[in-house]
């Protein structure tokens, strides 16, 4: 077996394992995301294409309490606010398309309520690039022959904790089912009773609140900006086709999938083409799988 302990400890074999750990942190925070566009998707059959900015404002917000609150009393003001943000877009740029049955003005709704809220951050905070300060150790852990820092593991865990409180909120609260009901057929349940419009903006509330969560989480990790969330969006998108639309475990496996493919090509490669496999794939999967690796095909009546 010495060969194998030689092998897992070689300088090539060290720096491979040392990109797909980076490569599982930043593709758990592209699966928050994209369970986020899962949520809202789910009860309405549209999409936030503001999420990015969603995220966005959580860190900027955060990066602004964190003196005052700290980090972890600054967590649940952050949910809170990102609840907030979501109900807002639902109700000014989703709803009236929904009730005029407009079939695209949400996306357009969603895109411009998205450069609105930058430019408003741009105007609040600046268009320069801030440093978060990281609520844990930054002395790298070393696990075998791979130095992990402490915030990367917080990212993983966070991101996991977070999809498992939604989850098991909307299979076991009264309000969750009502959620599960209309997802499932929201003709059906609103002949039931429930009221599906609340359903429908609380769905954009979690949505939001899970992408300001994962603001604060990648915060540590990178810079905070007006711009930051514009592109973790874009690529959190290609996770939900990759993964499936209306599946949770779909956006995990497909998150790591595009991170760990994005951080090897970066340097295996050129950082100039690390973007290149990740739309390579989802090329594959439309074109041999649309409902995504893990999604359910639906066979719509007509």
């Amino acid at each position: 077996m010495d060969w194998i302990s030689t092998l897992l400890h070689a300088p090539t074999t060290s720096v491979f394992w040392q990109l797909v750990a980076s490569g599982v942190a930043v593709g758990m925070i592209y699966a928050t995301i994209a369970f986020g566009y899962q949520l809202t998707f789910a009860t309405s059959k549209t999409l936030n294409f503001g999420q990015g900015e969603a995220l966005m404002l959580g860190a900027m917000l955060g990066l602004t309490l964190l003196p005052y609150l700290g980090y972890w009393l600054m967590l649940p003001v952050i949910l809170i606010f990102g609840m907030a943000q979501g109900a807002v877009v639902e109700r000014l740029g989703v709803r009236p398309a929904i009730e005029t049955k407009s079939e695209f003005g949400w996306i357009m709704a969603t895109i411009a309520l998205g450069i609105i809220f930058r430019n408003m951050a741009e105007n609040i905070w600046g268009r320069d690039d801030l440093k978060f300060p990281s609520p844990l150790p930054e002395t790298a852990i070393e696990l075998g022959a791979v130095r992990i820092l402490p915030a990367e593991i917080m990212v993983v865990v966070g991101a996991l904790l977070m999809m498992a409180a939604v989850e098991t909120f909307n299979r076991r609260s009264i309000y969750g089912k009502a959620f599960v009901a209309t997802s499932n057929d929201i003709d059906a349940a609103g002949l039931m009773g429930i009221d599906t419009r609340r359903v429908i903006t609380m769905s954009y509330a979690m949505s939001s609140m899970t992408a300001a969560f994962a603001g604060v989480l990648v915060a540590p990790v990178t810079l905070t900006g007006a711009t930051m969330g514009a592109v973790l969006a874009l690529k959190a998108f290609a996770v939900a086709i990759i993964g499936g639309l209306d599946s949770a475990l779909g956006a995990i496996v497909g998150g790591i999938l595009l991170g760990v493919i994005e951080t090897l090509t970066g340097y295996y490669v050129s950082t100039g083409y690390k973007d290149v496999p990740g739309l390579i794939l989802v090329l594959i999967v439309l074109a041999i799988r649309p409902a995504g690796l893990f999604g359910r095909r639906t066979i719509k009546k007509v």
